[in-house]
């Protein structure tokens, strides 16, 4: 399939092409980490958390086709795994100080909160919507997209910064830690022939 085939809707615009390469490649990423080093997922980790918020923020709220919520399929198995995985590989760098809970307004102290836990809640809303989409129907792509741009607005993109924080600070305050290790950084160029290869995947 060519990408000059498909059908003329905001599922398969180019921003919306390049915005769904990039949810497979974090998926991917955070399903992988426990593969990576410490210092190799930091690199990566601050480059594709800020490629996703990018990507995420410059797509508009489509119109939903149905008044059903889209279908979930991250179980809590799933979500504890990508959770656990990441814990044990930040380890004792995994916690950070929190400034925007909204329980900061009831506390005069900073509330502690867990990369492994937002990159989790991250992971829940990126499958749940990439799941949708490998279905193949254009109304249901396109509440999926819906469903995952408001709750971006509404907990994960805030998460996504939080974490991307947390994580910088990790990267340029500790950087002779793991200093055996190549650094390895995230990078790679959008192919939009990359997004059929992931709409024909069906191993979800």
């Amino acid at each position: 399939m060519k990408l000059e085939g498909l059908p003329d809707h905001f599922v398969y615009s180019p921003a919306t092409i390049e915005f769904m390469t990039v949810v497979a490649e974090t998926c991917l990423f955070l399903e992988k980490s426990i593969e990576l080093s410490r210092k190799e997922f930091v690199e990566k980790g601050v480059n594709i958390l800020s490629l996703l918020y990018l990507k995420t923020s410059i797509l508009e709220i489509p119109e939903r086709s149905y008044d059903d919520e889209t279908e979930r399929f991250v179980t809590e198995d799933d979500y504890n795994y990508i959770k656990s995985q990441i814990e044990v590989l930040l380890g004792d760098k995994d916690t950070y100080l929190e400034t925007f809970h909204p329980d900061m307004v009831f506390s005069d102290t900073p509330i502690a909160a867990f990369i492994s836990e937002n990159m989790a809640d991250i992971y829940q809303e990126l499958k749940d919507l990439a799941a949708n989409y490998q279905l193949g129907e254009t109304e249901i792509m396109n509440d999926a997209i819906a469903t995952c741009l408001e709750a971006f607005g509404e907990h994960w993109g805030q998460k996504l910064l939080n974490a991307l924080r947390a994580i910088h600070n990790i990267k340029y305050s500790n950087q002779d830690e793991d200093s055996e290790d190549e650094s390895t950084h995230y990078h790679k160029d959008i192919d939009r022939n990359d997004y059929i290869d992931f709409l024909r995947d069906d191993d979800f």
